[in-house]
């Protein structure tokens, strides 16, 4: 019996997305859409976000060693590593994350550990690039439902940030203004 590794490696790509999609939910639901955390959602999936997060990039790893086993990938030839080279640093950068998610390394890195973990962020970007990129002209049926979930997490973690910009801006304002009231005379 033979299996289609190229089928199984796409299929392990497209697992690896919605794991890592869910990863990503919990701080921009909290924050966009605040009546989310009436549902416990947000908190059930920060509560797993570790074990989800291994997970996809357990699968992603599985999805990388499938598809270079099968193209014979030659990673010392510059063309070829230039062509993968989204895959190639989202696989680095989930890996990063995978061996840094635990409460050691959290103890170690201190407020470094955030700095890292903010790299997924990053790979957001680049992962969004790499099924675009790689699956542009062969698309399968879980291309485009791949490119829809990356597009509406980019959309949600854009206005996340634009709403913690905002509410940094009116902290901000709220504490210069007493600063520019003047001082109560008393009579």
């Amino acid at each position: 019996m033979t299996f289609n590794t190229g089928l199984l490696g796409n299929f392990l790509g497209f697992v690896a997305i919605f794991f890592y999609i869910v990863t990503l939910l919990p701080t921009n639901l909290r924050i966009v859409f605040p009546q989310t955390k009436k549902t416990g959602i947000p908190k059930f999936l920060l509560q797993q976000r570790r074990l989800i997060g291994i997970l996809a990039f357990l699968v992603a790893l599985g999805h990388g060693y499938l598809l270079v086993m099968k193209r014979d990938f030659d990673f010392f030839d510059f063309k070829t590593s230039w062509i993968y080279i989204q895959g190639v640093v989202t696989l680095t950068i989930f890996t990063l994350l995978a061996i840094t998610s635990n409460d050691w390394s959290i103890k170690r890195l201190k407020k470094n550990w955030k700095r890292l973990h903010n790299l997924t962020y990053i790979a957001m970007f680049l992962l969004t690039w790499h099924i675009w990129g790689k699956m542009s002209g062969h698309w399968t049926y879980l291309t485009p439902i791949s490119l829809v979930g990356m597009g509406l997490i980019t959309i949600l973690y854009l206005l996340r940030r634009y709403i913690e910009k905002r509410n940094e801006l009116q902290k901000k304002k709220q504490k210069e203004v007493p600063a520019l009231l003047p001082e109560k005379v008393e009579v």
